[in-house]
């Protein structure tokens, strides 16, 4: 990978699924996922994210007031396999199968809880920027899609894969898609269960910036360098996309609600195809090839 050196301020003490550090010459603080012991969203890397979320307004304000305002927040991933698979397919697989509704809330919650200042830019004058440099399925491409601005390498693949065990991504895709690519569009890649690949959601307006591979931390960088004298302009106009297409948490809560009721009916045959998909997260783990069920259904 192909990284510009800087020089870094370490903020990760006391994480574990996360680490982060801020380069002031660029005004950039960076969050590298880390989830362990699978690239998806546990219980406890909810908890963490929740912690983390309550120690970024002081991080914010404390930057300001050493005049080294944050204005970037990268999101990316340590994992070279995998940005993010998204949910827990395990604990999904339980509670569907035990009807375990007080845990999916839970769950489905949580992960807005900690999704949403991120969608929102933290309500700062900041640009959030997702940097996808391997896979992001499922919860993992709502996670970048909460970015302001995609950057993702070629080769990477990206999409929703929860229509084959007749589930759908309920912590945020419908609302953020539509606003890129528009509603019928949006239903579309929810329904057809395909995995795309970046240069395709580039074409498509949902990637913003396509960098080769091993190149996205430069495209990054490179975005930060071309917009450092237009910090005004930039912020402005992320207020009118937040004011004309708002991001409502009470609407992100009903459809994380309709999520659970839709876990809640799923038969057998889509538990165990869950399941599948749950050794499939688990091999990912292991440094083993990764066997996706293939996509079926509508083909884009």
């Amino acid at each position: 990978m192909n990284v510009i050196p800087s020089r870094l301020t370490d903020h990760s003490q006391g994480y574990r699924h996360i680490s982060t550090r801020f380069e002031p010459q660029y005004g950039a603080f960076w969050m590298i996922l880390d989830p362990k012991p699978l690239p998806c969203v546990s219980l406890e890397f909810i908890d963490e994210m929740r912690r983390f979320h309550e120690t970024m307004a002081r991080t914010f304000e404390a930057h300001a007031a050493g005049k080294q305002p944050i204005r970037f927040f990268i999101a990316a991933s340590k994992n070279p396999k995998a940005f993010h698979l998204g949910g827990d397919l395990s604990l999904f697989v339980r509670c569907a199968a035990e009807k375990d509704e007080e845990t999916l809330r839970k769950y489905a919650r949580g992960c807005i809880d900690v999704i949403y200042p991120y969608m929102i830019g933290f309500d700062l004058p900041v640009t959030t920027i997702s940097l996808v440099q391997a896979d992001a399925l499922g919860g993992g491409f709502e996670i970048a899609l909460s970015g302001n601005i995609i950057v993702a390498e070629r080769s990477t693949k990206m999409g929703f894969p929860e229509v084959l065990f007749n589930l759908f991504p309920g912590m945020g895709a419908y609302n953020l898609l539509s606003r890129r690519i528009g509603i019928q569009r949006t239903e579309q890649m929810l329904l057809n269960g395909k995995i795309y690949r970046a240069e395709e959601l580039h074409a498509e307006g949902v990637v913003d910036i396509l960098a080769e591979d091993g190149r996205g931390e430069n495209a990054v960088y490179e975005y930060i360098v071309r917009n450092e004298n237009r910090g005004n302009a930039r912020e402005a106009i992320h207020r009118v996309r937040r004011r004309l297409f708002p991001l409502g948490y009470d609407e992100l809560i009903d459809v994380a609600d309709i999520w659970v009721e839709t876990v809640l009916r799923l038969g057998p045959r889509e538990i165990r195809l869950m399941e599948r998909l749950a050794r499939s997260q688990e091999r990912l783990s292991r440094r083993d090839p990764i066997s996706l069920v293939p996509p079926v259904g509508e083909r884009a």
